[in-house]
């Protein structure tokens, strides 16, 4: 279970050279959640999709959508958790736009071409500081059920983990 701070923390990325690295299949919960034409998903039908994938035996789901945080962290056995400054996050989430206008992004709903509105960063800006304090809680929740959990502070740590794992998976293969 792949989870951030906010948007622009690098879920999306770090998942799909997590599931390189180790060889399972990433699902991204934005293209399971948006419709095309962004159109939410009922939360009984994005719940759905979430029960079938984690009936698996292994996967790594990257996303937060808190209102199905329990049905990945009921199955999960790591959860890795990114955080970054805001400002990062904001500076990834303009340069993603910036690189993806009119195009949909390979971990986004089909049919829903990169967009972003003001809602959207007052959105980031005013849920950072209060995440972070749930974060903290949601960890320390996951841990003393036994999960493992791995938190990145940085881009640093961020490669250097993905980096390790690469290395890892070089001398098994």
């Amino acid at each position: 279970m792949v989870i951030g701070i906010s948007a622009g923390a690098g879920k999306s990325t770090f998942a799909r050279h997590l599931g390189k690295a180790l060889g399972i299949e990433v699902y991204h919960l934005d293209s399971l959640f948006w419709k095309p034409g962004w159109i939410e998903s009922e939360l009984e039908e994005f719940s759905s999709k979430q029960l079938e994938i984690v009936k698996k035996r292994q996967w790594i789901i990257e996303g937060n959508y808190s209102n199905t945080f329990d049905i990945r962290a009921d199955q999960c056995d790591t959860v890795i958790y990114l955080e970054l400054p805001l400002v990062i996050c904001l500076y990834r989430v303009l340069k993603r736009w910036i690189t993806n206008i009119g195009k949909t992004r390979p971990d986004m709903g089909e049919g829903c071409k990169e967009k972003i509105d003001w809602a959207f960063i007052k959105f980031i800006l005013t849920t950072y500081r209060p995440r972070k304090k749930k974060m903290e809680d949601r960890l320390r929740k996951f841990e003393i059920a036994g999960k493992n959990v791995i938190v990145l502070n940085g881009k640093k740590e961020i490669d250097l983990y993905i980096e390790k794992l690469n290395i890892d998976a070089n001398r098994v293969s």
